[in-house]
Formats: structure tokens, sequence, C-alpha cells
């Protein structure tokens, strides 16, 4: 294994590095091979962390800017997007979603707004209609689908993940308001703007520097027939093996849940971008962290506090502050940001934990975070 690259450490911050160190040393199933975390206070470096290698058995440091994909941790990614377009007054989060997207009003779906849209309140977390993983490659299709379909429950009066449909539905909304899709968005604004390492899919210039995911360890899942149908739909149609994210369709897709690449360095600074200001309004901020929904979630089944595409931090997965506001991904990886204390960071790593939420190596990082704020540092 390559070394723990220390790319840049504040004085005060030693246990944030020695809480990385200690996921390499793990004895179970979340011991890293590749990983980087990066803490940043008023967009001012605290901790920017490299360790492992990019691939089992490569000898191939992990570095600062080594990009990875990571699963749904791009929907923070998406909801940057949506509110820099409330912001420019290209979408309203209390419009109806139809406003923009007519022919996404059938069935009763008229009524659903982009912010319920945004935390999950649609009623459309799985496919009605049987899809391969090749047909996810098809965009417009899917976002066909979708505003076709009739919702598993009334628009805004239930809560249900939506794993890869919040993807298509944000894509579709973004699409028909300003004529150009979440991809097209992230690389003017992020990349080129911005300067941002996020990007969604990977283009080809980029791929000799992703690292290769380890699919998780086997999840133990309920019977077929103890899980309600629309979770059964979002988890199994299709079902996404791990092993897609290495494949050149699957990188070439615009799949705006689920195929962000990006290093942590760039996931951190965005919501950096996001508290200080510089990217959006007082108002516009004010909106995004509204919680617009706090029941039992039919899929995660724990009461999660839904804002408009980010989580609210009340159920602790980024450490013991509650007005932390971020997003987790399939296999471990995470962004959140403390307007609070001014705090943004983000972890990336290609060992993938079988954990939807709560990733215990994600844990001891923000723990570790918080040790070192609350002592002062």
């Amino acid at each position: 294994m390559s070394e723990l690259a220390l790319v840049q450490l504040a004085p005060g911050f030693e246990p944030v590095a020695d809480a990385f160190r200690a996921n390499f040393l793990r004895d179970d199933d979340y011991r890293e091979v590749g990983a980087a975390f990066c803490l940043l206070r008023n967009g001012e470096v605290l901790a920017n962390l490299a360790g492992g290698d990019v691939a089992v058995g490569a000898a191939n440091p992990w570095r600062q800017d080594t990009l990875v994909n990571v699963y749904s941790t791009t929907k923070a990614v998406v909801a940057l997007v949506i509110a820099i377009l409330v912001d420019r007054g290209a979408l309203d989060y209390d419009a109806p979603v139809s406003h923009y997207w007519p022919d996404f009003g059938s069935h009763g779906k008229d009524r659903l707004t982009v912010a319920e849209m945004l935390s999950h309140q649609a009623g459309l977390a799985g496919f009605q209609e049987t899809v391969s993983l090749q047909d996810l490659y098809d965009t417009e299709r899917m976002e066909d689908l979708l505003a076709k379909q009739e919702p598993s429950h009334p628009p805004g009066e239930n809560t249900c993940y939506h794993p890869v449909t919040f993807g298509f539905l944000a894509n579709g909304l973004v699409r028909r308001a300003t004529g150009r899709d979440l991809r097209d968005w992230v690389e003017t604004v992020f990349q080129r703007e911005l300067g941002l390492d996020i990007f969604i899919g990977c283009p080809g210039t980029e791929v000799g520097r992703v690292a290769t995911l380890i699919p998780p360890p086997h999840a133990d899942l309920p019977a077929p027939e103890a899980i309600p149908q629309a979770v059964r739909l979002a988890l199994t149609n299709p079902v996404i093996p791990a092993e897609a994210a290495a494949t050149a369709a699957w990188r070439n897709a615009i799949l705006p849940a689920a195929n962000g690449h990006a290093s942590a360095a760039g996931l951190a600074q965005l919501l950096s971008r996001l508290i200080d200001g510089s990217s959006l309004g007082a108002q516009t901020r004010e909106a995004l962290f509204k919680v617009r929904s706090v029941r039992q979630d039919a899929l995660l089944q724990s009461p999660m506090p839904w804002c408009a595409g980010l989580v609210r931090n009340q159920t602790g997965l980024y450490g013991p502050v509650e007005n932390v506001y971020g997003h987790s991904g399939w296999g471990g990886s995470f962004v959140c940001a403390d307007p609070d204390n001014g705090l943004s960071f983000a972890y990336v790593c290609n060992r993938m934990g079988a954990d939807l939420v709560g990733d215990p190596r994600a844990r001891a990082l923000c723990a570790a975070v918080y040790h070192c704020v609350g002592n002062g540092a």
C-alpha cells in the first residue's frame, strides 16, 4: 500500500489524520485501499489527505486529484446546480414541476413542486416499466417514462428515497427549463467558472486518473414480499452492479443521481462556495436548507430531514452538529457543509461499504473533525 500523503494539515487537526490512517488499519470489510479527505474552514484548507492506491495491487498512489465515482453523493452536486438556477431566476422551488415540464403533469403530478421533487416526495422512486442497465443510459427515454408514470402515492404526501430516478427527474426539469442538461451546467459553472474537479459521468480525457471501485460485500436484504413495491422497484429495477462504474457506457451516460466523478477537494470546495455566499444569495441558501419532509423514509427506514436535494444532519450522519447539510453515496463517500462553523468537508474512497447511509469510516472522520473544532482548533 502507498503511504498516507499529508498534502496539507493545519495544527490541531492531527486527530483527523489519525482517523484517516486508522481506516487503513481496520480488520473488517471497511479496511481502506485508497481514499482522500478534504476539510475547509471559510475556504482555507485544514486537512487535505490522500492515501493508499487507486486499485488493489496497483502500487499507484491515490493523489489529491484522483477521481472516483461517488454514486449518490452526486445528488449534492445536482442540488447545487438547481440552487444556482433558482438564484438566477430560471427555477422556483415552490413552482410545480409541470410549469417547466408540461408532459410531467399526468396522474396528479401537476401538483408536485420542485422542492417536493428534490425532497423525494414525488412517488417515483423506481420505474414501473421493466428497465435494464442499458436502458438507464438513454436519459431522455427515462425522463419520458417518469413523466408518464403514475406515482406510487399522491405527490407530496409521502417520502421514499429515489436512488436513481432522482437524477432523471432533476435532469428533465433542468433541461426543459433551460435547454441545457445537468452535465452541461456542471461543466460550465463548476469546472470552467470555478475550476472544480467534478463531473457528471467522466470524459475520456480524465479516465486515466479515475480510481477503480471495489464492490461491497453482499448486503442482506429482506425477502421481496416484505418490501413495499415502490422500494423494491427502486432497488431492483434494474439491479446496478458496482462493476458497471468501470465501463465506458456508464462513464459516458448522464446519470445525475449516480455517476458523478469527483475528488474530495472538488466536493469540499463546491460546498464551501455554497456557504461563503460567492455562488448563492442568502435567500436561496435559506430555501435550499429548508427542511421539506421529516417523515419516515420508506426506503431508508428512518425519519430523514430532506431539504431541496440535501439532507439535514439531524440523524448524526455528519457528526454531532444538527445544522449541517450534505449527501452520502453508496460505498461510503460524502460531502457536507456546516454554515455556522464555516466548514465544508468531503471523503471519497474505492473500497465500497454495503451501507446506503452511515458508513463507519465516514462517521469516524466526522467525529474527529468536531473533536478538533470543539477543542478550539
